[in-house]
């Protein structure tokens, strides 16, 4: 049965191509998005991609995926500084969590410094762009292979 991977955008992802390319790149959520799912049916994987500006709406997404998914990706974007309950709702589901940042965090404003969902992520992936996204997925797609 193939694995299926939960992958989760936070605010403002949906501008992505026009939104400060010279630190998030031209590419948009869609184009980050049609190459998660070209590269999870190579892996042999499922991806639902699904972004949001609302903080309670992703953990409700989070808190569904218990049972439904087996490991979420997410990229926080805003609220890794300053989401407890998206961190709380993590821990709760007890899935494997790959954090994302296209920038590298560390390089930015000392508040980007520190993310609440770093303390419930099995990796983060920084400052590579979208290339973090698909290497989250294959970290994702080799763990759920080793369970299965």
């Amino acid at each position: 049965m193939p694995g299926k991977i939960l992958v989760l955008n936070g605010p403002n992802l949906n501008l992505l191509g026009s939104r400060e390319p010279e630190v998030y790149g031209h590419e948009t959520l869609d184009d980050i998005d049609q190459s998660l799912r070209r590269r999870a049916g190579e892996l042999g994987v499922t991806v639902d991609c699904r972004q949001s500006n609302s903080e309670g709406e992703l953990v409700g997404w989070i808190q569904q995926a218990r049972g439904e998914a087996d490991a979420i990706i997410i990229n926080p974007a805003g609220y890794s500084h300053t989401s407890v309950a998206i961190l709380d709702a993590l821990r709760a589901v007890e899935l494997p969590v790959y954090e994302v940042h296209l920038s590298n965090i560390h390089q930015r404003e000392a508040f980007r410094h520190h993310s609440y969902i770093s303390a419930a992520a099995r990796g983060v992936i920084c400052g590579l762009g979208s290339d973090g996204y698909l290497f989250a997925l294959e970290a994702a797609a080799k763990q759920h292979d080793q369970r299965g």
